[in-house]
């Protein structure tokens, strides 16, 4: 029999086919090769945009400790934490440019994007026009228009998908949504949700350019992306880019998708109706709040409605405060009872005529779901983390899905594929919508600034649009840089 030499398309569909394929082998692999053995045509070929921070613990459990081959790394700085990746992958040739990366390895199958968050939405278009599986951190893109975008695209191109809120894959969500499901709490209307975000320099003006303080090893330009060019800018790279609209979202970016993802998921929420919002001024005169629409507030209070689903019988108000603003401690639970999560710093309850459901944030801590009815009956799940695997095998989970192929049982069961992931990050950033709308001000007939978006703003979310307020709808998307385009 003559040996076939695999192409980069043809060993994709092997993989895909595995199934089928492997019926030609009359020797097991495992006697071939030896215990354990794995074909070099059943890895994947994986590669990282983003190798440090975040990117670090993505790239090496979607690796499975070493299961599959890591081909390439790409970040702006290898002298900071994406070190850590190139010694864990010694073999994986390194890129600053994902772009080049994609164009010189033609056979690399799926890829991890940890970012920040302005870059999710163009390195993964980049990759899925390419045809690869992707796996993208939260929140999947910077805007709402990138989000749906993804989502098509994702169906259009047949690929493999996930977002990184590694919390959708936890267990102990199932307790939540059996209470739900199950109709203990009556009647649901009302949500709350918290966070102590900020927990990095935010509200303030943005810091002043200083190329002289640039790392050396920075590629500064493919840092800032899709961004206006500007000269570098310190404390920025490599955390603290979050409170500042051209590179960030905020804590509804850094937070919202675990704790939002708790009700949406159990609820069955869809896109919201309308939004809201008020946040924190700073004053350093007296009298005159300052003014720094270029950055996230210090602390904000958003609503969202939306309407009745099939697991949700009413409308559900949502409530969201951060800055370490929290909700009033509920009646029915007990006065020495944290709300949410341990020293009720993050939080979410679930508000139904008969009881509420309190739990925690939902990324890699202890969920911590407890149930407290209104006839004084409770019903706790457990306090920590029983995990068999990193963060719940959720990049496992999806290079198995890569392997069996789109629209596979495997693919399917996947908590955060864009067809859910898609929507909820578009109604997490409908958040930072109705912040930027608030900020929004012109001159009026006397010659004063008035804020004139300060309003409950109408959405219609199959069309993506702000039906009371045009001026909002700027921020729907971005103006991207040549070459980075979405």
């Amino acid at each position: 029999m003559t040996k076939k030499k695999f192409s980069a398309s043809s060993r994709r569909e092997f993989i895909k086919n595995s199934a089928i394929a492997s019926s030609f082998f009359i020797v097991p692999r495992n006697v071939l090769g030896g215990k354990g053995f794995i074909s070099p045509s059943d890895q994947l070929n994986l590669a990282a945009i983003g190798a440090g921070g975040k990117g670090r613990s993505d790239i090496m459990n979607a690796s499975v400790k070493g299961r599959e081959r890591v081909v390439a790394l790409c970040d702006v700085d290898f002298s900071g934490s994406a070190a850590e990746s190139v010694k864990n992958f010694p073999k994986a040739k390194l890129y600053a440019d994902y772009r080049v990366m994609l164009d010189e390895i033609k056979d690399i199958d799926a890829l991890t994007i940890s970012t920040p968050d302005h870059v999710h939405g163009p390195a993964a278009k980049f990759a899925m026009d390419r045809g690869k599986h992707v796996y993208v951190q939260k929140p999947m893109t910077h805007n709402i228009r990138e989000a749906r975008v993804l989502t098509q695209l994702a169906r259009t191109q047949k690929v493999v998908t996930q977002m990184g809120n590694q919390g959708g894959s936890n267990p102990y969500l199932d307790l939540v949504k059996g209470w739900v499901d199950s109709g203990k709490l009556g009647k649901i209307s009302k949500v709350q949700i918290w966070t102590n975000r900020p927990v990095w320099p935010q509200g303030g003006e943005m810091p002043k350019p200083d190329a002289s303080l640039k790392p050396k090893d920075m590629n500064w330009d493919l840092w800032l992306g899709p961004a206006e060019y500007k000269p570098y800018t310190p404390n920025l790279h490599p955390f603290n880019w979050r409170g500042w609209w051209d590179y960030g979202t905020g804590a509804l970016g850094d937070v919202g998708c675990h704790l939002i993802d708790i009700p949406f998921r159990t609820l069955g929420l869809h896109y919201p109706t309308d939004a809201e919002c008020s946040v924190a001024s700073v004053y350093s005169k007296m009298w005159n709040a300052d003014y720094h629409p270029e950055g996230c507030p210090p602390s904000s209070f958003i609503t969202l409605h939306f309407g009745a689903t099939a697991k949700s019988k009413s409308p559900i108000e949502m409530a969201w405060s951060d800055g370490g603003i929290r909700p009033s401690h509920p009646d029915i639970i007990p006065a020495n009872d944290d709300i949410g999560g341990p020293g009720s710093y993050n939080g979410v309850l679930i508000i139904g005529e008969k009881g509420i459901i309190s739990t925690n944030i939902n990324d890699s801590s202890p969920l911590t779901p407890k149930l407290y009815m209104n006839d004084g009956t409770t019903e706790f799940g457990p306090t920590g983390r029983d995990e068999t695997e990193p963060e719940n095998g959720h990049q496992r989970k999806w290079v198995d899905a890569c392997k069996a192929g789109f629209n596979s049982k495997e693919h399917k069961a996947l908590t955060s594929s864009f067809d859910y992931a898609g929507p909820m990050t578009e109604t997490v950033l409908m958040g930072n919508l109705a912040i930027r709308s608030y900020m929004l001000r012109k001159e009026n007939e006397k010659g004063k600034l008035d804020f004139f978006a300060r309003k409950k703003l109408l959405w219609d979310g199959e069309n993506m649009r702000i039906t009371n307020l045009e001026e909002a709808n700027q921020f729907v998307t971005r103006t991207y840089r040549k070459g980075w385009e979405v």
